[in-house]
């Protein structure tokens, strides 16, 4: 039997702010808000209608089938 010569990197299927997405599996939810782009100390995460404490952000793995909101805060005047 002939083994294929790519490896697919493994990825899961979630849905941030209402829009699909594919993230690396193994990502974080700080990893998540930075692809993204945002600064995890400037965000609030609900993951699966639970909010996500900031100061685990960097340990949360992100799971197939998750759904996101993240919200962003903004400074000015």
């Amino acid at each position: 039997m002939l083994q294929s010569m790519t490896t697919e990197t493994e990825t899961h299927s979630i849905s941030v702010n209402g829009e699909h997405r594919r993230v690396p599996a193994g990502t974080t939810v700080a990893g998540l808000v930075q692809l993204i782009g945002f600064d995890p100390a400037r965000v609030a995460v609900e993951r699966n209608l639970a909010v996500v404490p900031r100061s685990t952000l960097g340990e949360v793995q992100v799971e197939d089938g998750d759904d996101y909101e993240i919200v962003h805060f903004v400074g000015g005047g």
